[in-house]
């Protein structure tokens, strides 16, 4: 899972314009918005758009579950694994 950890972070950065981070620089276990990267809710959409698009996953829009997934990478990463199941 550590490549897929990557590539959420790659992706992070990328679709984010996050131009001095590096994947390194982002912790697989903090929080992605508030305190941890703090990413704020339009990013939240971009991201989704983003995840959706690379790793054809279904998310719903404002649901408890939707916001749990999103959390970190670590539960992004659970997540596209468990659609790709």
């Amino acid at each position: 899972m550590t490549n897929l950890n990557n590539e959420i972070k790659q992706l992070i950065i990328d679709c984010l314009d996050l131009e001095d981070i590096t994947i390194e620089d982002i912790d697989t276990d903090a929080a992605l918005f508030g305190e941890g990267l703090g990413l704020d809710s339009i990013d939240a959409l971009e991201l989704g758009l983003a995840i959706k698009k690379q790793f054809d996953v279904k998310i719903e829009a404002n649901s408890e579950a939707t916001k749990a997934h999103f959390y970190s990478v670590a539960s992004l990463a659970s997540f596209i694994e468990s659609q790709r199941v």
